[in-house]
């Protein structure tokens, strides 16, 4: 039996695993080799899932033997078709294409695009293959889709991004919660018990334009659901506060002693009444008193048990993320709850390793240790690292949707390499970003199965997946977990480590690049010392021993014991010049795109309990895929009268970019002027084809959360059809 951590969200809930069935072990219980083996898993007890899993969970093995499997190197022929390889002549087709776009077009004609699901050695190691292997600074991944907005706002007010900079348990003991743009009862279910003694209290506030599962929770007095028109949360927001300083509800001895910056802040909202707000975000004005004062009550300024402000994707994937970020982090600093034990603010992150794929040289403009590449000192620790000079290191490359865009154009890169992402069903505008993948000279795809965007590459070579493989990850907590291999993959499937290893070989790249996770864990450590995000007190082994460390971690002196880690952060100080937080005033602008007479009324997208974000491993699930086999529209009754809908019509909705089609769900979910589609479907009903690429002019995450949409019954056939697994 081996523990591990499910390979889905960021909460990253406690299992075992167990190799079951024939050839599963040897006599010294190492996995042997064999494609038919398979696990089993159960919940194990641990602070962020205390034994329990979703669905998603509880199935995450049967992707392990996928009936589509990659399990062979492919490459496009003449034909137009794709046809097995031996690793060997592929690596070398590769190295040789690599090179030759490169000599033509000059090195940043080659970019990457990584993903939030590759455990922290891979996305370190990526980093390092990118900008010393490939010399290119185009590098990005599909975490600037998740975090960007929050890590932002987070880095420029508290002087650094970690998720959630407390242990999830404190949230047990919180009076209120304000939850804005998150659906946790879908999205991560055991998430759901850290908010009972919220509920118990009344003080669970849930922002959400659609009546979800999470809003449901504050019924039979547990809380309130504020329902806002999409795209003005930032409103709610600055409501809340503008009460706050009216009502004298402030902690007016943390602001003295810990902040800066609220006078400007105080004159942004003073135009925010509730009356005012009332009619831009449709909540009223009561309500939003009633919530500031709730808050208030709930603070440690009046001795209540405290208070979290969590903030999620709803809320931030929007051109104007940041700002409302920033909005519920001012909140949450007027009320005294940043820095104190049992009070917050946090940001949710999504996907598996959201937190630690981007500390370690994914994004842009970042190196290992969340350090910026434009900084000279950073440049020069990371160089020595990787025996480099810094000198050759190249520059802060395009973030995603920008690199997308110029994929296959003058000037642009010629070949991209894309690991552990599926952007043809997760980007917004996702037809143009298929148009510019074909555009390429050269795709290359490292994946498990074949997804939408395999379907469009050149080369396709099979990694490692999960249960496959040694690692580390970090969860929404900033926690450093153990990733560990239970089976062996199935023969021809190999890890990205070997794969970068071969291909840094054949490029003649400086530097070393080991294949063995716990050493390329320890190089990591070293590029990490001195940043904010320094992992250097960590290794494998300790981290076998320790379940209950997170970043910062520095390496300790000699003789000294080794650093506990950094469960709370902010207790003393912030990171900041001045060791104090900054309230930074921001106001509301509004979507890019605002409702018009052929496009009336508000598309929303989100996630349902069963699939995973593009969906490319929950829908080769049999389970998951019967239970929500294809995607949907959810309509209000009102609307759908108007409209002459009726539960199961097929419907078309038209945005300035594309045409989607799914079925109609009649329900009072939504609001009368709003839509919802799910957004882990390809095909007809892939709803981020129509999606809003409009983006933050902070932090370049894209608008995926409100468009403007006309709604019609279908004028064609297009019924998406479920993806066929075997049982």
């Amino acid at each position: 039996m081996v523990d591990s951590h499910c390979p889905y969200c960021a909460l990253q809930c406690a299992m075992t695993m167990e190799p079951v069935g024939l050839g599963t072990a040897d006599l010294e219980g190492r996995p042997r080799t064999a494609s038919h083996q398979r696990i089993e898993v159960e919940g194990r007890d641990f602070p962020t899932n205390r034994g329990g899993m979703c669905r998603k969970g509880w199935t995450s093995a049967e992707v392990l033997r996928a009936p589509d499997r990659l399990t062979t190197p492919l490459v496009r022929g003449s034909d137009g078709e794709l046809h097995p390889m031996g690793w060997d002549e592929v690596l070398d087709l590769l190295a040789d294409r690599l090179r030759s776009i490169a000599a033509e077009h000059g090195p940043d004609a080659v970019a990457v695009f990584g993903g939030g699901g590759l455990t922290n050695e891979k996305a370190y190691q990526l980093g390092k293959f990118a900008r010393i292997a490939l010399r290119t600074k185009h590098i990005d991944y599909n975490g600037r889709f998740c975090m960007a907005s929050a890590a932002a706002a987070s880095n420029r007010s508290l002087g650094m991004d970690r998720g959630m900079p407390f242990p999830i348990t404190d949230l047990d003991t919180s009076g209120a919660i304000l939850l804005l743009g998150s659906n946790v009862a879908e999205t991560m279910p055991p998430f759901v018990g850290h908010l009972a003694g919220a509920r118990a209290a009344g003080g669970l506030v849930v922002v959400d334009p659609r009546r979800s599962a999470t809003a449901d929770l504050t019924d039979d007095g547990q809380g309130v659901h504020l329902q806002p028109v999409p795209g003005t949360d930032l409103v709610v927001l600055q409501a809340l506060l503008h009460v706050v300083l009216a009502e004298s509800l402030a902690d007016e001895a943390y602001l003295a002693e810990r902040t800066s910056g609220l006078d400007n802040v105080a004159r942004s909202v003073a135009a925010w009444w509730p009356e005012r707000a009332e009619q831009v975000c449709g909540v009223p004005a009561d309500d939003l008193r009633a919530t500031a004062r709730l808050l208030a009550a709930a603070s440690p300024a009046r001795g209540g048990a405290g208070v979290h402000v969590l903030t999620g994707r709803g809320v931030e994937q929007s051109t104007q993320g940041t700002a409302t970020v920033t909005a519920a982090i001012n909140l949450a600093l007027a009320l005294g709850l940043v820095g104190r034990e049992g009070s917050g603010y946090g940001a949710l992150t999504g996907q598996g390793n959201g937190q630690g794929g981007r500390e370690h040289g994914q994004k842009a403009d970042q190196l290992p240790g969340y350090r910026m590449i434009a900084d000279p000192a950073a440049r020069e620790h990371v160089a020595a690292v990787w025996g480099v000079d810094a000198d050759d290191l190249p520059g802060p490359g395009l973030p995603a949707v920008e690199l997308l865009r110029s994929l296959g154009t003058p000037g642009g890169p010629r070949a991209l390499l894309v690991h552990g992402a599926n952007p043809v069903v997760s980007a917004p505008r996702a037809d143009a970003v298929a148009d510019r993948l074909r555009a390429l000279d050269l795709l290359v795809v490292c994946d498990v199965v074949p997804s939408e965007t395999v379907a469009l590459a050149d080369v396709v070579l099979p990694v490692t997946q999960w249960a496959e493989e040694e690692g580390t990850m970090t969860n929404l907590e900033g926690r450093i977990i153990r990733r560990r291999k239970a089976i062996d993959p199935p023969d021809g499937v190999v890890s990205e480590l070997w794969v970068w290893a071969q291909l840094a070989a054949r490029l003649d790249a400086p530097g070393t690049w080991s294949t063995v996770p716990s050493e390329v864990f320890d190089e990591l450590a070293r590029a990490s010392v001195g940043g904010r995000a320094d992992y250097s007190g960590l290794s494998h082994a300790r981290l076998d021993r320790e379940s209950d460390l997170h970043w910062p971690c520095p390496a300790s002196g000699e003789g000294e014991a080794p650093h506990p880690g950094t469960p709370r952060a902010f207790l003393e100080d912030f990171p900041t010049p001045d060791g104090r937080a900054r309230l930074v005033p921001v106001d509301h602008v509004g979507p890019a795109e605002d409702l018009r007479r052929d496009a009336p009324l508000f598309l929303i997208t989100g996630r349902v309990l069963e699939h995973y974000q593009s969906g490319a491993q929950t829908r080769r699930v049999a389970a998951l895929l019967a239970a929500q086999p294809t995607p949907f529209v959810e309509v209000h009754p009102l609307l759908a009268h108007r409209l002459g809908i009726e539960e199961g019509d097929q419907l078309d909705l038209r945005t300035a970019r594309a045409t989607v089609s799914a079925p109609a769900r009649i329900t009072d979910r939504v609001r009368p002027d709003t839509v919802f589609m799910p957004f882990h479907f390809a095909g007809a009903g892939s709803v981020n084809r129509a999606t809003n690429d409009a983006v933050d002019p902070i932090s370049s995450m894209p608008e995926f959360k409100v468009c403007a949409v006309d709604v019609a019954a279908s004028t064609t056939d297009l019924v998406p059809e479920p993806l066929e697994v075997s049982a």
